[in-house]
Protein backbone atom coordinates (compact mmCIF):
# COMPACT_ATOMS: atom_id res chain seq x y z
CA UNK A 1 0.00 0.00 0.00
CA UNK A 2 2.15 2.93 -1.16
CA UNK A 3 1.20 6.76 -1.87
CA UNK A 4 2.13 8.71 -4.44
CA UNK A 5 2.09 11.99 -5.37
CA UNK A 6 1.68 13.68 -8.79
CA UNK A 7 2.70 17.31 -9.66
CA UNK A 8 1.99 18.90 -12.75
CA UNK A 9 3.19 22.28 -14.06
CA UNK A 10 2.67 23.56 -18.13
CA UNK A 11 3.49 26.66 -19.82
CA UNK A 12 -0.28 27.77 -19.37
CA UNK A 13 -0.51 27.34 -15.67
CA UNK A 14 3.25 29.22 -15.90
CA UNK A 15 2.19 32.19 -17.09
CA UNK A 16 -0.98 32.51 -16.06
CA UNK A 17 -1.94 30.59 -12.37
CA UNK A 18 1.67 31.20 -11.40
CA UNK A 19 1.50 27.98 -9.55
CA UNK A 20 4.77 26.26 -9.11
CA UNK A 21 6.15 22.78 -8.32
CA UNK A 22 7.54 23.91 -5.24
CA UNK A 23 3.57 24.85 -4.22
CA UNK A 24 2.34 22.07 -5.10
CA UNK A 25 5.21 19.47 -3.43
CA UNK A 26 4.68 21.40 -0.47
CA UNK A 27 0.59 20.72 -0.57
CA UNK A 28 1.15 17.46 -1.05
CA UNK A 29 3.41 17.11 1.72
CA UNK A 30 1.54 18.66 4.41
CA UNK A 31 -1.09 16.96 3.39
CA UNK A 32 0.62 13.62 4.39
CA UNK A 33 1.83 14.73 7.33
CA UNK A 34 -1.55 15.71 8.51
CA UNK A 35 -2.58 12.07 7.55
CA UNK A 36 0.36 10.22 9.25
CA UNK A 37 1.36 8.69 6.22
CA UNK A 38 4.77 9.13 4.13
CA UNK A 39 4.59 9.70 0.02
CA UNK A 40 6.64 7.27 -1.67
CA UNK A 41 7.36 8.94 -4.90
CA UNK A 42 6.64 11.87 -6.21
CA UNK A 43 6.12 11.97 -9.75
CA UNK A 44 6.68 15.58 -11.25
CA UNK A 45 5.57 16.46 -14.62
CA UNK A 46 7.35 19.88 -16.09
CA UNK A 47 5.85 22.10 -19.10
CA UNK A 48 3.54 19.22 -19.96
CA UNK A 49 -0.12 20.68 -21.36
CA UNK A 50 -3.15 19.75 -19.24
CA UNK A 51 -4.32 19.01 -22.81
CA UNK A 52 -2.31 15.43 -23.01
CA UNK A 53 -3.94 12.73 -21.67
CA UNK A 54 -2.33 11.81 -18.11
CA UNK A 55 -1.75 8.68 -19.62
CA UNK A 56 0.43 10.10 -22.24
CA UNK A 57 2.65 11.82 -20.31
CA UNK A 58 6.18 11.10 -19.28
CA UNK A 59 5.69 10.94 -15.32
CA UNK A 60 2.01 10.35 -15.37
CA UNK A 61 2.55 7.13 -17.52
CA UNK A 62 4.53 5.62 -15.25
CA UNK A 63 3.08 6.86 -12.32
CA UNK A 64 -0.45 4.61 -13.80
CA UNK A 65 1.53 1.76 -14.52
CA UNK A 66 3.16 1.53 -11.19
CA UNK A 67 0.03 1.51 -9.33
CA UNK A 68 -1.98 -0.99 -7.32
CA UNK A 69 -4.80 -2.36 -5.05
CA UNK A 70 -4.37 -0.62 -1.83
CA UNK A 71 -2.27 2.36 -3.26
CA UNK A 72 -3.44 6.07 -3.10
CA UNK A 73 -2.61 8.74 -5.46
CA UNK A 74 -2.75 12.26 -4.80
CA UNK A 75 -2.93 15.62 -6.11
CA UNK A 76 -3.40 19.39 -5.39
CA UNK A 77 -5.84 20.43 -7.78
CA UNK A 78 -8.22 18.35 -10.33
CA UNK A 79 -6.98 20.10 -13.54
CA UNK A 80 -2.93 18.88 -12.63
CA UNK A 81 -4.25 15.17 -13.51
CA UNK A 82 -7.07 15.81 -16.14
CA UNK A 83 -7.55 17.47 -19.49
CA UNK A 84 -11.34 17.06 -19.47
CA UNK A 85 -14.15 15.95 -17.20
CA UNK A 86 -14.62 13.24 -19.39
CA UNK A 87 -10.87 12.05 -19.14
CA UNK A 88 -11.70 13.13 -15.20
CA UNK A 89 -14.67 10.43 -15.07
CA UNK A 90 -13.01 7.95 -17.16
CA UNK A 91 -9.83 7.85 -15.20
CA UNK A 92 -11.55 7.83 -11.48
CA UNK A 93 -13.93 4.48 -12.86
CA UNK A 94 -10.32 2.88 -13.74
CA UNK A 95 -8.92 3.63 -10.17
CA UNK A 96 -11.85 2.34 -8.76
CA UNK A 97 -11.73 -0.85 -10.40
CA UNK A 98 -8.17 -0.97 -9.60
CA UNK A 99 -8.54 -0.52 -6.02
CA UNK A 100 -7.10 2.82 -5.61
CA UNK A 101 -7.80 5.71 -3.63
CA UNK A 102 -8.04 8.62 -5.39
CA UNK A 103 -7.15 12.05 -2.98
CA UNK A 104 -7.58 15.61 -4.81
CA UNK A 105 -6.93 18.14 -2.68
CA UNK A 106 -9.18 20.76 -3.88
CA UNK A 107 -12.24 19.16 -3.82
CA UNK A 108 -11.53 18.06 -0.14
CA UNK A 109 -9.88 14.38 -0.30
CA UNK A 110 -10.97 11.07 -1.61
CA UNK A 111 -13.07 11.52 -4.49
CA UNK A 112 -13.28 8.03 -5.51
CA UNK A 113 -15.63 6.95 -2.18
CA UNK A 114 -19.29 7.50 -3.33
CA UNK A 115 -21.69 9.34 -5.62
CA UNK A 116 -22.08 12.98 -4.50
CA UNK A 117 -18.31 12.58 -5.05
CA UNK A 118 -18.48 11.62 -8.49
CA UNK A 119 -21.54 13.90 -9.36
CA UNK A 120 -18.86 16.96 -7.69
CA UNK A 121 -16.22 15.46 -9.57
CA UNK A 122 -18.37 15.95 -12.81
CA UNK A 123 -19.37 19.53 -12.33
CA UNK A 124 -15.55 20.51 -10.67
CA UNK A 125 -13.65 18.86 -13.94
CA UNK A 126 -16.35 20.78 -16.79
CA UNK A 127 -15.72 24.11 -14.84
CA UNK A 128 -11.37 23.60 -14.99
CA UNK A 129 -11.55 22.35 -18.44
CA UNK A 130 -13.84 25.64 -19.32
CA UNK A 131 -11.31 27.62 -17.12
CA UNK A 132 -8.69 26.58 -19.22
CA UNK A 133 -10.16 26.94 -22.74
CA UNK A 134 -10.91 30.65 -21.49
CA UNK A 135 -6.79 30.79 -20.45
CA UNK A 136 -5.89 29.76 -23.75
CA UNK A 137 -8.32 31.82 -25.83
CA UNK A 138 -6.94 34.80 -23.60
CA UNK A 139 -3.03 34.06 -24.63
CA UNK A 140 -4.18 33.69 -28.45
CA UNK A 141 -5.88 36.53 -28.17
CA UNK A 142 -2.96 38.79 -26.60
CA UNK A 143 -0.49 37.02 -28.83
CA UNK A 144 -2.51 38.23 -31.90
CA UNK A 145 -2.83 41.59 -30.62
CA UNK A 146 0.88 42.11 -29.91
CA UNK A 147 1.35 40.43 -33.75
CA UNK A 148 -1.05 43.45 -34.88
CA UNK A 149 1.10 45.98 -33.23
CA UNK A 150 4.71 44.29 -34.53
CA UNK A 151 5.63 42.63 -31.13
CA UNK A 152 8.60 39.98 -30.92
CA UNK A 153 6.53 36.80 -29.90
CA UNK A 154 9.83 34.38 -30.15
CA UNK A 155 11.29 32.73 -32.77
CA UNK A 156 13.16 33.91 -35.78
CA UNK A 157 13.48 37.56 -36.14
CA UNK A 158 12.45 38.46 -39.23
CA UNK A 159 15.60 39.68 -41.69
CA UNK A 160 15.40 43.72 -41.72
CA UNK A 161 14.46 43.91 -37.92
CA UNK A 162 15.66 43.27 -34.20
CA UNK A 163 13.93 42.86 -30.49
CA UNK A 164 13.39 46.18 -29.27
CA UNK A 165 13.31 46.44 -25.39
CA UNK A 166 9.89 47.29 -25.02
CA UNK A 167 9.37 43.99 -27.08
CA UNK A 168 8.79 46.06 -30.22
CA UNK A 169 10.49 44.84 -33.70
CA UNK A 170 13.24 47.96 -34.29
CA UNK A 171 14.30 48.45 -38.17
CA UNK A 172 17.88 47.33 -38.76
CA UNK A 173 19.42 50.76 -40.88
CA UNK A 174 22.27 48.40 -42.79
CA UNK A 175 19.46 45.69 -43.55
CA UNK A 176 16.90 47.85 -44.42
CA UNK A 177 18.83 49.94 -46.98
CA UNK A 178 19.03 46.13 -48.39
CA UNK A 179 15.96 45.57 -48.41
CA UNK A 180 15.05 49.05 -50.28
CA UNK A 181 17.85 48.56 -53.05
CA UNK A 182 16.55 44.15 -53.28
CA UNK A 183 12.96 45.99 -54.09
CA UNK A 184 14.43 48.52 -56.68
CA UNK A 185 15.97 45.62 -58.61
CA UNK A 186 12.58 43.65 -58.20
CA UNK A 187 10.98 46.23 -59.77
CA UNK A 188 13.37 46.41 -62.26
CA UNK A 189 13.00 42.69 -63.56
CA UNK A 190 15.49 41.18 -61.85
CA UNK A 191 15.14 37.91 -60.65
CA UNK A 192 15.37 36.86 -57.05
CA UNK A 193 18.86 34.86 -57.99
CA UNK A 194 20.20 38.04 -59.54
CA UNK A 195 19.29 39.56 -56.41
CA UNK A 196 21.16 37.44 -54.11
CA UNK A 197 23.98 37.28 -56.51
CA UNK A 198 24.25 41.07 -56.44
CA UNK A 199 24.18 41.28 -52.69
CA UNK A 200 26.77 38.53 -52.28
CA UNK A 201 28.99 40.97 -54.75
CA UNK A 202 28.69 43.96 -53.66
CA UNK A 203 27.72 43.90 -49.83
CA UNK A 204 29.55 40.60 -48.71
CA UNK A 205 25.63 39.10 -47.42
CA UNK A 206 24.54 35.92 -49.10
CA UNK A 207 20.26 36.47 -48.06
CA UNK A 208 17.92 32.93 -48.83
CA UNK A 209 15.86 33.49 -51.46
CA UNK A 210 13.19 33.04 -49.18
CA UNK A 211 13.74 35.33 -47.16
CA UNK A 212 14.72 37.80 -50.59
CA UNK A 213 11.08 36.54 -51.64
CA UNK A 214 9.41 38.07 -48.41
CA UNK A 215 10.67 40.96 -48.45
CA UNK A 216 10.39 42.31 -52.05
CA UNK A 217 6.44 41.26 -51.53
Amino acid sequence: MAVYGYCRVSTLAQADEGESLDVQRRQLEGWATMQGVIIDKMFVERGVSGSVAVSERPEGGAMLARLKRGDTLVASKLDRLFRSALDALAMVERLKDQGVSLVLLDLGGDISGNGLSKLFLTIAAAFAEAERDRIRERITQVKADQKARGRYLGGKVPYGFRPGQDGALEPVPEEQRVIARARELRAEGKTLRDLRATFEAEEGVRLALDTLARVTK
